[in-house]
């Protein structure tokens, strides 16, 4: 299947805010490889996470499921029984981009659209926030993960992939510049880059390393681990 290249930005569109709309949508597999450092390594350890810690007779859910890589990840790596995979996206056109997809690939799921915040979480041995939780409201962040915590199974796991900052100025300086030329050198202009920061900057808010941590250990996960970082995104894994 063709990507479709993101050019969303190329003239310096002011959006204001980011939306996942029908747009976005459409470039959205191109984008997140070209602005997301280390990417399909998060995908790829989302896939051996299953082998790790799936569980017979449970459920896998993605929230926050885009266009579907997380779900996909989740099921061609699945050796267990009887599962069911849940993607949840508030989006309609990323439903849509999602429902194709996965229909096309695999054949163990459900898609419902609805804000991850009022889903039902139930009988899961895996829940996978990808580049999600940055998008909630910061103060909803915990009740989330407590949500999250209380439908995991014991043994269960939560994955979350996030853009992160650093207090310390001067490192998030290097890293931020480190970043830019990180879009740069997968073919942004430098005004494609401003326009997209302009847009999502107050859309998109990161927490740092620790914050990410502690949340988990008040939810009440018995280990929390930060197991991968590319430049300022970074994966954790909390097993409950």
């Amino acid at each position: 299947m063709k990507v479709l290249l993101d050019d969303n930005f190329s003239k310096g569109n002011d959006l204001v805010n980011f939306t996942f709309d029908a747009k976005v949508a459409d470039v959205f597999d191109d984008m997140v490889r070209r602005s997301v450092p280390g990417y399909q390594s998060m995908i790829e350890m989302i896939g051996l996470s299953v082998k790790t810690y799936g569980q017979d007779n449970t459920n896998y859910y993605d929230l926050g499921a885009s266009t579907g890589a997380t779900s996909t990840a989740l099921s061609v790596n699945n050796t267990n029984s009887n599962n069911t995979i849940i993607a949840v996206d508030n989006s309609r056109d990323m439903v849509k981009k999602c429902q194709k997809n996965l229909s096309s690939q695999i054949g163990n799921f459900e898609i419902i659209c609805t804000d991850i915040e009022d889903v039902l979480i139930d009988n899961a041995s895996i829940v996978v926030l990808n580049l999600t939780l940055q998008f909630i409201e910061p103060e909803q962040r915990q009740r989330l993960i407590n949500k999250v915590y209380n439908g995991l199974t014991t043994g269960g796991v939560l994955i979350v992939s996030e853009k992160i900052h650093f207090d310390d100025k001067q490192k998030q300086k290097e890293i931020t510049n480190l970043h830019i030329n990180f879009k740069r050198a997968n073919g942004y202009s430098d005004l494609e880059i401003a326009a997209k920061r302009q847009s999502i900057e107050n859309v998109l808010i990161t927490d740092n390393k620790k914050t990410h941590l502690h949340r988990f250990k008040l939810a009440g996960f018995k280990n929390s681990i930060c197991h991968f970082q590319c430049l300022n995104f970074a994966s954790f894994l909390a097993v409950k």
